[in-house]
C-alpha cells in the first residue's frame, strides 16, 4: 500500500535489536487442554525454517501469539516465518519496554516522515490488564502525540492508510504496522504422515499443500513412464517436491517406473479401462509403500468431474484399489483456483514445463468415464498383482528433495541412476 511508512526500527527502540517479528496463531487457538501440544509442534516447525539462517534467533510465546527476534535482518525472519503452517498472520514489529512514554516515542517515531494526506488509526490491546490506561485511552494519547508531531497526517478510524497495532504485555510492548498473511491451517505434523501422489502437473502439489496445512507431514511418490520415457517428469517432481519441502519437515520423494507395468495391463486387455486400471496400479502401490514408510492416509490431486478418470464412478474404482483411506483436498475446486494456489506457493513455474507424463503412455483415444469394476477385475486376474507391485517396490529409488548435496538413495539395483535436479 502506497503511503506506508518506513519499516525500518525507530531510534529509540528497545536495545540494539529492538525490531521482531510477531505471529498471530491460527486455529490453534481453539483447542482445548491439549493446546501446549500444537504450539510446540508449532515452535518445532519454526525452529526448523530458521535453520541456516545466518545468526542467533530466539521465541517468545505470548496469550496466542508467538514473538521471534534474532542477531538477523528482520527481513529473513519474515521470509522464514511466512512458509511456517499455522500462523494466521506475519507483522514486522519493534519492541519496546511497557511504559507510556517509551511505547509513545515509538509510535511517533513509526509515524514521522510519511507522505502528506496519510490517514492513521491506532489500536490497542492490553494482554496486561494492570497497565493503567485502558486500550481506548492508549489510543487517544498516542494519537494525540502523533497529531502534534506530524500535524499532516490524519484520524480516520474506519478505513485508515495505516493502523498502528499497540499490544502491552507486562514487561514489553509490541508495535506494528504492517499485517502480512500467514499460511494458517494446523501445524505440519500434528495430524500424522501421509503419502502424495506426485505427477508433474498443478492439481498434486496444491494438494499436497492443502494437506499439509491440515496437519499432515506428507512424503511423495511419482510413477514415470520408464523405461518408454524420458527422465524430465521426474526432474519435475523433484523440483516440486523441494519447493514443497520448504513449508514441512523434509519429506522423501519416492520414484517408480510404471512403464512395463502399463504395457502389462494394455497386453491383458485393458483398453479403454486403460488410465483406471494404470490409477488402480498406482495407488495400490502406493498403499503398499505407505505401510513401509509409516503413512496412514494417501493424498492425490483429484478434482471432481475435471478430466474423464476423474468422474466419481471411476473415483470409487480407484477407491476400491487402495488399502489406506485416499484423501482428495481439491476435490471440489475448479482448474484456475487449483492454478492460482499453484502460483501463491510456488510450484506453478515448475508444473508448467514439459514432460513426458506416464498418463498418456498407452493411453486410449477414448478413457471410459464409468469403469465397471467386474471389467477391472478380469484385466487385473490376468497378471500377477502381487508380483508386479512388489517387483515396482523393490526397483524404486528414493531422493531427498532439500539436500542439495544427497545422491538419490538405491533401494534396488536398477538399469540406470535417475538424475538428482539441484
Amino acid at each position: 500500500m502506497s503511503g506506508k511508512p518506513s519499516m525500518l526500527a525507530p531510534r529509540n527502540a528497545y536495545g540494539p535489536h529492538g525490531s521482531c517479528v510477531l505471529l498471530k496463531h491460527g486455529e490453534i487457538f481453539l483447542k482445548g487442554r491439549n493446546r501446549h501440544r500444537f504450539t510446540e509442534r508449532l515452535h518445532d516447525n519454526l525452529r526448523l525454517a530458521l535453520r541456516g539462517i545466518g545468526g542467533s534467533t530466539w521465541i517468545k510465546t505470548a496469550q496466542n501469539v508467538t514473538v521471534l527476534g534474532g542477531q538477523v535482518p528482520q527481513e529473513a525472519l519474515l521470509e522464514r516465518a511466512r512458509r511456517v503452517i499455522g500462523f494466521n498472520s506475519v507483522e514486522p514489529a519493534v519492541r519496546v519496554p511497557s511504559d507510556l512514554d517509551a511505547i509513545t516515542a515509538t509510535a511517533v517515531d513509526a509515524l514521522d516522515g510519511t507522505r502528506h494526506g496519510i490517514s492513521f488509526a491506532v489500536r490497542t490491546k492490553r494482554r496486561d490488564k494492570q497497565f493503567p490506561l485502558t486500550s481506548s485511552q492508549v489510543d487517544a494519547h498516542i494519537g494525540a502525540r502523533v497529531l502534534a508531531r506530524v500535524p499532516w497526517l490524519r484520524v480516520d478510524l474506519a478505513r485508515p492508510d495505516v493502523t498502528l497495532a499497540v499490544e502491552i504485555d507486562r514487561r514489553e510492548t509490541y508495535l506494528s504496522w504492517e499485517r502480512l498473511p500467514g499460511l494458517s491451517g494446523l501445524p505440519v505434523g500434528c495430524s500424522g504422515r501421509a503419502l502424495v501422489l506426485l505427477s508433474g502437473g498443478y492439481d498434486s502439489p496444491v494438494a499436497a499443500h492443502r494437506a499439509m496445512r491440515r496437519g499432515l507431514v506428507c512424503d511423495f511418490v511419482h510413477f514415470n513412464g520408464a523405461p518408454y520415457t524420458d527422465p524430465s517428469s521426474v526432474y519435475k517432481a523433484y523440483a516440486l517436491a523441494r519447493e514443497l519441502n520448504r513449508y514441512q519437515p523434509p519429506g522423501s520423494l519416492h520414484v517408480i517406473a510404471l512403464g512395463k507395468a502399463q504395457k502389462r495391463l494394455a497386453v491383458a486387455g485393458a483398453g479403454r479401462l486403460q488410465v483406471v486400471a494404470q490409477r488402480r496400479l498406482m495407488v495400490r502401490t502406493a498403499s503398499a509403500l505407505a505401510t513401509r514408510t509409516g503413512a496412514e492416509a494417501l493424498v492425490t490431486g483429484d478434482s471432481l468431474g475435471q478430466v474423464a478418470s476423474q468422474t466419481l464412478a471411476n473415483l470409487v474404482a480407484v477407491d476400491d484399489a487402495a488399502a489406506l483411506p485416499v484423501l482428495r483436498p481439491l476435490i471440489g475446486w475448479e482448474k484456475q483456483e487449483i492454478i492460482d494456489e499453484a502460483r501463491s506457493i510456488g510450484t506453478a513455474e515448475i508444473s508448467v514445463l514439459p514432460d513426458e507424463d506416464c498418463c498418456r503412455l498407452l493411453a486410449p483415444p477414448r478413457v471410459s468415464t464409468r469403469a465397471e469394476l467386474p471389467q477391472l477385475r478380469a484385466v487385473e486376474r490376468r497378471m500377477d498383482l502381487a508380483e508386479v507391485i512388489e517387483g515396482l517396490l523393490g526397483g524404486a529409488q528414493v531422493m531427498r528433495p532439500g539436500d542439495d548435496a544427497a545422491l538419490p538413495d538405491r533401494t534396488a539395483q536398477c538399469s540406470a541412476p535417475v538424475p538428482v535436479l539441484i
